[in-house]
């Protein structure tokens, strides 16, 4: 059972903010484990990602079979469902329109001291996409991964996946192909990381890398942090849904677990102002449990990562969902506009009931590839943005600096910097 929490309860405010702030990874420190795979991938290169591939995906790496053939995905694509791939069709055209508007624009001005000044945006030259290939294959990932950097201009997409016993799901290879990915590598983990941070034989270095992970993916990216650039440190799962007494409680709770399927650390959440249709949500969440084909995984999380907050007024709502920083927010009501405008901080905003969180996964275009464990608070998800970067452009002419320069001369002295002020006064004289 899920933790049960209500707002009227005199202890409310201490049992909220230690269920928000209690650690769903088991307290797990993987951060020297993961060190020392870096390392040896640093050191040695392709000779430890082997190593590593053997031990974990049960499979021996060579030169061979390391990179994904075309052929090989061709063939693959080829043994795809007709329909499925029809809906990597559907999903990849609405994901690059979406992205396509997000698209940042040059500026250039000239101020009122004359000074040029403005910006422009350029992409980074290559990418690297982690796309998760453990306890389920992703081929949505690969869309969600490579569509942005191609939107942006990004010429180099070097994709690393799991591949247990050199296997890999044939549609995840048909929505690379469609992504225009043709650098795929079967290699998962910390290792494929280090991989494609510092290089490892055939795979060169990329300029950053995105992409959710498990526990060691997501230390892996953050120790190669400032060597590339990263999306996100990603954690758990998570979805919070926001629901009125006039739901469906099976609609609810099919929602709920949509993300506990993900993971036995995911988190579902409802808060709801009607303590009878909270009941009737846990005994829905409970029937579907037991048919759901992941029940392991999504019993788990439900049981102990899992709650349900009864509010006196859904008015109260955006408090908490603040605190909580959820990386998915489903707003169940008939009116959601006014608790949308209260809400400062979560990953993606689902409005309405009719607007299942899962939708967002697939097919409605933005990226689902989302900020979590209260990331909301200060990160995105995954845009155009993060493989573009902003760079200032200035300029003056002998007019222009004799009017600023002597300005910056004085705080270079006062910073105590003598050749940045001589730097400006020896072009003033």
């Amino acid at each position: 059972m899920a933790l049960r929490l209500n707002a009227a309860d005199a202890d409310f405010d201490t049992a909220f903010d230690a269920y928000v702030n209690r650690d769903r990874d088991g307290g797990a420190d993987v951060s020297n484990v993961v060190r020392e795979v870096m390392a040896k991938v640093r050191a040695d290169g392709l000779e430890a990602v082997r190593a590593y591939t053997t031990k974990f995906d049960q499979f021996e790496l060579t030169d061979e079979n390391l990179r994904v053939r075309a052929e090989e995905i061709d063939r693959a694509e080829s043994d795809c469902d007709p329909d499925e791939l029809e809906a990597l069709d559907f999903a990849a055209e609405r994901i690059q329109a979406y992205h396509e508007k997000q698209l940042p624009e040059d500026l250039r001005y000239t101020d009122d001291q004359g000074v040029i000044l403005g910006w422009r945006w350029t992409c980074v030259d290559a990418a690297g996409l982690y796309v998760p290939g453990g306890r389920a294959a992703y081929p949505s990932s690969v869309l969600m991964n490579a569509i942005p950097a191609k939107v942006a201009g990004v010429k180099r997409l070097a994709m690393a996946s799991p591949a247990p016993k050199g296997e890999m799901n044939p549609l995840v290879l048909a929505a690379a192909k469609r992504a225009g990915i043709d650098e795929i590598y079967r290699i998962g983990g910390a290792q494929a990381v280090a991989a494609l941070a510092y290089g490892a034989g055939p795979i060169a270095p990329v300029d950053v890398i995105v992409g959710p992970g498990n526990a060691w993916v997501a230390e892996a990216k953050r120790q190669v942090f400032g060597t590339v650039g990263i999306d996100s440190v990603a954690g758990p799962s998570e979805i919070l849904v926001v629901a009125d007494g006039k739901n469906d409680p099976q609609w609810i709770a099919a929602d709920l677990l949509s993300q506990a399927e993900h993971d036995p650390s995911s988190q579902s959440i409802l808060i709801t102002d009607d303590a009878a249709f909270a009941d009737k949500v846990a005994v829905a969440v409970d029937e579907q449990l037991v048919q759901s084909q992941r029940r392991e995984i999504a019993e788990a999380a439900w049981k102990n990562n899992s709650a349900i907050i009864v509010v006196a007024s859904l008015n109260d709502a955006p408090v908490l969902i603040d605190s909580i920083a959820p990386e998915h927010l489903e707003l169940a009501v008939d009116h959601p506009e006014p608790i949308l405008k209260k809400v400062r901080h979560a990953g993606a905003i689902f409005l309405g009931r009719y607007t299942p969180e899962a939708v967002g996964d697939y097919v409605a275009g933005p990226d689902h590839v989302l900020p979590t464990a209260r990331a909301a608070r200060y990160a995105s998800g995954l845009s155009v943005l993060d493989f573009m970067k902003r760079t200032s452009i200035i300029g003056c002419d002998a007019a222009v600096l004799k009017k600023i320069g002597p300005q910056a001369a004085r705080l270079a002295d006062a910073e105590g910097l003598p050749s940045h002020a001589k730097s400006v006064r020896v072009r003033l004289k």
